[in-house]
């Protein structure tokens, strides 16, 4: 009695496009990363997109593509418009994407890369949140040199003289922010053009910069962490002598907090253009 050979592992593949596993871990199917491409070119543009361009952003050729959109759309994750024809995620890829933020807490995964930026960029760090009435401290990790300032858990963070407050003052909501500053003692703030000039460049830059405002030869530097809504969810400062913090966008400190600040924000959904 004859048996029927069995299928070969690349027996789904559009393009039957059999290659040799990679030999990283697991094998895994290859037609469903290759297919990824295309999701993530869809996640990365944040629109639909037509066939030639989509495939373009996934490194494919639209014949290559269009067998995968057509799978990918019969199981919710792609849709096509009727009118335009053009691609989008589908309502299953929603519903994935909303179930992942809600299971995300920032604060266990801010927490979670402390330590390590204490040690890449040599200060201590902090972690705040917007409270009931402005940002709060939530976190502070010691670097190899304690800074010698009252940083505690709890603590409030001045909108107008901590790098932390500058980052939510520049990405929270006009009128929200306005108040905050009406009860530090700051009315009207927001209208000062030195101010007004330096939140423009936090937006900008995604980074704010204090020198000796609070105490003489201490410096900060803080930046924002979005959520997958585009909204600042935490903000993270590295404080340090003034001496030795380098306040250059282009600073191994400010590098640092930087690429943190992107990979917080990538895990909380947030997607930015090219």
């Amino acid at each position: 009695m004859k048996h029927a050979p069995a299928p070969s592992p690349d027996h789904d593949d559009p393009d039957n496009d059999a290659e040799a596993p990679s030999g990283r871990g697991s094998r895994g199917i290859q037609s469903i990363e290759v297919g990824s491409q295309l999701l993530k070119a869809l996640a990365r543009s944040g629109r639909a997109m037509a066939l030639k361009d989509l495939a373009r952003e996934a490194g494919m050729t639209p014949a290559k593509s269009h067998p995968y959109l057509v799978s990918f759309g019969k199981v919710g994750l792609i849709e096509q418009d009727p009118l335009s024809g053009h691609y989008g995620l589908g309502p299953l890829a929603m519903q994935l994407g909303l179930i992942s933020l809600q299971q995300l807490d920032p604060v266990r995964l801010v927490i979670a890369e402390m330590p390590g930026l204490a040690l890449r960029t040599g200060c201590t760090v902090s972690a705040a949140v917007w409270g009931a009435h402005g940002p709060v401290i939530i976190r502070v990790e010691d670097g190899p040199t304690p800074v010698r300032v009252s940083m505690r858990h709890g603590l409030p963070a001045s909108l107008r003289s901590t790098g932390t407050g500058k980052v939510f003052a520049a990405f929270r909501d006009r009128a929200e922010i306005a108040a905050a500053l009406a009860e530090e003692g700051a009315a009207g703030a927001l209208d000062e053009p030195a101010f007004a000039a330096e939140l423009a460049d936090i937006r900008r830059e995604h980074i704010a910069r204090v020198r000796d405002d609070l105490l003489p030869g201490l410096s900060a530097l803080a930046v924002p962490v979005f959520d997958g809504f585009g909204r600042v969810a935490l903000a993270i400062a590295a404080i340090g002598p003034s001496a030795l913090l380098d306040l250059q966008a282009d600073g191994p400190q400010a590098r640092a907090l930087l690429e943190t600040g992107r990979m917080l924000s990538q895990r909380l959904g947030h997607v930015t253009s090219h």
